[in-house]
């Protein structure tokens, strides 16, 4: 379900938002079948469309928005589709917004092949957009969330993960791709570089803010709030921040935490789990960890005076909203 922070964005920028959707629907044309069929699969699974809207804000904070910052967003848009087709081969996920996933349907090469396709069709379209800058922002942004990719690959199940290397894995997963839509949404618009970066300051905060609250909600959320049974990480085995700051809790928490994870059968003891961090203070600091990057991203967008600012502050705040 939408927020009405993200159904205001959506319909303030509908205009806007055709274009984007027309310029994706164009750029998934090709002469093999598959390559529209499958990569059609997800973009028309009804994502929320963010990170264009995003990179849409940015224009609006400092300009009009033109035909480059059309195809930045949907460049966007393909970057964190070929990202999501990588990620459900590399996790074996059988649903995505509450479809079968890809590789549930077509098998594994495909989704690959395919990913690799659209981050071509993304670069297309930087190089259309007539900006090295915005090139520079978006390409080191794609490698960023590569290293993410991998970083979580070598870190997986490791009970012993640093609040340090789980910073390092949601900034370039989630957070850094929202940063650079704003960024680059906003040098197309005519912003400066400070400007820009500045404007950046609230993509980085608020995708942590927004990730750490995903992982804060699958072990403290309800089901009928957050669309799925909680519990998904740990029966994955994914240590996120509620379970690092509870293993620091004290040494017998940690024993026994480690324990649950390495068990054969964790997916049946995720109550045990959650009881054990609940005696902990980690789930009120995780939401401290959350305030503080939602404060970190509406301070980067200090000094602007526009309805642009106050829906990207809405957005913040309704974010917090879901663990109030």
């Amino acid at each position: 379900m939408q927020t009405s922070a993200i159904q205001d964005l959506l319909e303030f920028f509908s205009e806007d938002m055709a274009l984007v959707d027309a310029e994706i629907r164009s750029r998934l044309g090709s002469k093999v079948d598959l390559i529209p069929e499958l990569s059609g699969h997800l973009v028309h699974a009804g994502g929320k469309r963010i990170r264009p809207l995003l990179t849409l804000a940015g224009a609006r904070l400092f300009g009009a928005i033109n035909p480059a910052t059309i195809k930045l967003a949907a460049s966007v848009e393909f970057i964190h589709t070929a990202t999501l087709l990588h990620d459900d081969v590399v996790d074996g996920s059988a649903q995505r917004r509450g479809r079968d996933t890809a590789n549930a349907v077509w098998g594994n090469k495909a989704p690959i092949l395919v990913g690799d396709f659209l981050f071509a069709r993304a670069f297309e379209l930087m190089v259309e957009a007539d900006s090295l800058e915005t090139l520079n922002i978006l390409a080191t942004a794609s490698a960023r969330i590569a290293e993410g990719e991998v970083l979580q690959l070598t870190s997986a199940h490791d009970v012993g993960l640093s609040l340090d290397t789980y910073f390092r894995i949601i900034e370039a997963k989630t957070a850094v791709l929202f940063e650079a839509a704003l960024q680059v949404g906003a040098l197309s618009a005519g912003a400066t570089k400070e400007q820009a970066k500045n404007a950046g300051l609230f993509g980085m905060g608020f995708g942590c803010a927004f990730q750490i609250i995903d992982d804060y909600l699958d072990y403290a959320g309800e089901q009928a709030i957050i669309g799925k049974a909680p519990g998904d990480d740990f029966r994955e085995g994914k240590v996120t921040m509620p379970v690092i700051l509870s293993m620091q809790a004290n040494r017998q928490t940690q024993e026994q935490l480690t324990a649950l994870f390495q068990s054969q059968q964790r997916e049946l003891y995720f109550d045990k789990a959650l009881g054990l961090i609940s005696q902990t203070n980690a789930l009120d600091s995780t939401k401290s960890y959350a305030y503080d990057y939602a404060t970190q991203a509406i301070a980067g967008l200090a000094g602007l005076e526009s309805r642009t600012k106050d829906m990207l502050t809405s957005l913040s705040q309704e974010a917090l909203n879901r663990i109030n």
